[in-house]
Parts: structure tokens; sequence; C-alpha cells
């Protein structure tokens, strides 16, 4: 995720959704559908779908009648998905099904007879291993995967602030943190993803995919904001004095209309 401290609520996805859609790199899905557009029908699996977004920027884009299978381990989130489905292009069918599972938890009949595999701001909350069986799943598929919106460590703050990169070092740090399950990989999930696929001789497309905030982007500015120095904080506590007088002249420049905020991410397209 953008922000660790927004948490994968219902209203942080539905909030960033549209800056979402704009960011993602077009022309990698005109690529992958291209091919697609040989088939009479399309199935596609969605990982860490949540809300289903992905499905709803992509399925318009991707030729004829589509099958999505929509994985995630909230119950919640996997509904909402389910009341709002991808609609495809000219009226062609979509059908929908979804599947409570842990991602990386997958096998090769999990994803058996995938034309297609997706997922969306996920990767940087993996940790090395969880990564390994998951693109190893993805690549005994062997079919196209799509990978949006991965974050790499790079916040532009226009204007810029004296502690703008202490902030950005202990978000980013924070993003590596330990967990239970091991250290998440956060900016580095990218760089490390594409070199497993890399390794199993796969062809990997890289684009830029920044979300590009201002002053029509108020309200997720405000909690974008919020989450990237709650976890600095959370990080550095040494920034507890700092945060909020800092927090507090950046909404002031986001109400003067001021404030400009670019977060880096790639998205990638492997092709087995």
């Amino acid at each position: 995720m953008t922000t660790i401290a927004a948490g994968l609520s219902a209203d942080w996805l539905a909030l960033r959704e549209p800056a979402d859609a704009v960011a993602r790199a077009a022309d990698l899905a005109d690529r992958v559908s291209r091919p697609l557009a040989e088939r009479p029908h399309i199935v596609v699996h969605d990982l860490g779908c949540g809300t289903g977004s992905m499905g709803r920027w992509l399925a318009p884009l991707l030729p004829g009648s589509q099958r999505w299978v929509l994985y995630d381990r909230d119950p919640e989130l996997l509904n909402q998905a389910e009341q709002q489905p991808p609609r495809a292009a000219e009226g062609a069918d979509v059908a929908v099904e979804t599947r409570l599972r842990d991602i990386t938890r997958l096998d090769a009949a999990d994803l058996n007879g995938a034309d297609l595999i997706t997922a969306s701001a996920l990767l940087d909350m993996l940790t090395a291993d969880e990564l390994a069986r998951l693109v190893a799943s993805c690549a005994n598929a062997n079919c196209p995967v799509l990978m949006t919106l991965s974050v790499i460590g790079r916040v532009e703050l226009t204007p810029s602030d004296a502690i703008d990169t202490a902030i950005d070092g202990a978000f980013n740090a924070h993003q590596r943190r330990e967990t239970p399950h091991g250290w998440l990989l956060g900016p580095d999930a990218v760089r490390v993803a594409i070199d497993m696929f890399a390794r199993r001789r796969a062809d990997v497309l890289v684009r830029p995919s920044p979300w590009t905030l201002g002053p029509d982007n108020g309200e997720l500015l405000v909690a974008w904001l919020a989450g990237w120095v709650g976890a600095a904080r959370e990080q550095d506590p040494s920034l507890a004095e700092l945060a909020p007088e800092y927090v507090e002249r950046r909404l002031d420049e986001l109400a003067a209309g001021r404030l400009r905020v670019m977060v880096h991410h790639h998205d990638f397209l492997v092709l087995p």
C-alpha cells in the first residue's frame, strides 16, 4: 500500500480508486489485450483484489466476454468486490467468482486456466519468501501477469520542506519493517519481483505509474499525508515533536492551492 496507516479499509480503497485509475500504465493493458483478442472468452485471476478496483479499470480495456476470479483474505472486501463487479466494453458478459484465500499460499491448481493474472498495490506488503511463492505460482500458470502500482520509495512534494527527507526515509524504513512473517520488502519489492521473473526467462516490461496529486485530490491527499507521516512517526519516534507542525504547514499549503505531491510507482507486465 501507498500508506500503511490507512490500512486496507474499504473507505481508503474507494478514496484512492480514481487516482489509481489515472496512474496505471494503460499501454501495458493494451499490450496484453492484443493477443487475448483472439480468444472467445478471457479468464482473469485478480490477486489481493480488495474491493475490485483493478477489475473495474481493466475489464473495459480487454476484449470480449470475461470471467474474473477475485482473491482476498478479507471477506468484507470480497463482498464489496462482488457487489461492484467489473464491466466490459460494449456490453460484453462478465462473470465474477470470489475466493477467500491467502494469495501467498496459492498452488498450481488455483490458477489453472488463467489467461491473465493481475494484482494492484500489493507487492510492497510481502516478504521475500511470500513474494517468491507468489512468483512461482504465477510463473507456473504460464500466462501474462500484470502488476500495477507498486511503490518504489520515491515521493516528491512541492514546495519542499526541511524535514521531507527525514519523513520519507522513516516511512520507507517502516515499509521494510520486521513482521512475524519476516522482513517486508516495501519499496524493494518491484526490483526483487522483476529479478525473480527474469530468472525464469520471462520478458518483463516496466512502466512508471505515479500518483500526481494536488488540490483537486484534496481528500485523498489529506488521508495520504496522515498515513505517510503517521507511519514515519511510528518508525522514528524522534519525529513526534516535528510532525504536528509539519502536517499543519502542509495542510495550509493544500488549502492555499499550493501543495503538489508525486508518489512514484511502477507497473510491470510479465510475458512468459
